[in-house]
């Protein structure tokens, strides 16, 4: 997830969190989110210190957008950690809403994402790898406001 204070946004609401690159994923973690379902996230520590962006601080609220950058709701961090990628627990892996019922599971599908094209060339380094020691940022949110469908 990315959450730039400095992108666009429609006046009024909290900077924007993007929830994986547009696409099918991103649609899939949306309606995660707006059923209820995912209700935590893993981000790469590297992300945030390339990006230069603070990391998430209890009480922050962002707006979700959706794959064409709508705004659908906005969301409050709960709670917030880094640990080592090796620390990650099943029950945070569950509450990413995303169906992994084991760590292994969980771990194959986000190294996946780490490892891909897109993560590595939004990080400016084209041989990026996760271990157990690569620094995670664990964020759990709810949902403070459901934004009106814009269609």
């Amino acid at each position: 997830m990315t959450d730039d204070p400095d992108q666009h946004r429609e006046p009024g609401l909290p900077p924007k969190a993007e929830f994986a690159f547009p696409g099918p994923l991103r649609d899939r973690l949306v309606a995660a989110i707006l059923d209820g379902s995912k209700t935590a996230t893993t981000g790469l520590l590297a992300e945030y210190e390339h990006d230069g962006e603070p990391l998430p601080s209890i009480g922050r609220r962002s707006t979700v957008v959706d794959s064409d950058d709508r705004p659908v709701a906005i969301i409050e961090v709960t709670d917030t950690r880094v640990v080592p990628l090796g620390e990650v627990d099943i029950s945070h892996a569950r509450d990413e809403g995303e169906g992994h019922t084991t760590i292994e599971h969980w771990r194959a599908d986000h190294e996946e994402f780490w490892h891909s094209g897109e993560m590595r060339e939004a990080l400016e380094n084209p041989h990026f790898t996760v271990h157990d020691t690569t620094r995670v940022v664990l964020e759990r949110f709810r949902v403070v406001i459901r934004l009106p469908d814009p269609s």
